[in-house]
């Protein structure tokens, strides 16, 4: 029982880490020319990637609170943010 507890816990915890990143702060330091190596610093890994070519859709979070940046050959072309508290 107590190892089960743990776990939760701790699951709790990487998932209140990971969506931590996801906030209305975080948006606003994203700039367009920025980097993808750079928004990864910022955010973290993203939650899911679509891919064609050079060009790359990225998501953070999921509904209701999530950001999305569209990237062209690495470098933010567009970004856009749901559900976030400003």
């Amino acid at each position: 029982m107590l190892r089960f507890r743990k776990v939760i816990v701790s699951v709790f915890f990487l998932l209140l880490v990971a969506c931590g990143k996801v906030n209305q702060e975080n948006f606003n330091q994203l700039k367009t020319g920025m980097e993808y190596k750079d928004v990864v610093a910022l955010l973290g890994k993203p939650d899911s990637c679509d891919a064609f070519l050079s060009a790359k859709n990225c998501i953070w979070g999921e509904t209701p609170k999530k950001i999305e940046i569209k990237f062209v050959s690495d470098v933010v072309l567009l970004f856009s943010a749901e559900g976030l508290e400003s």
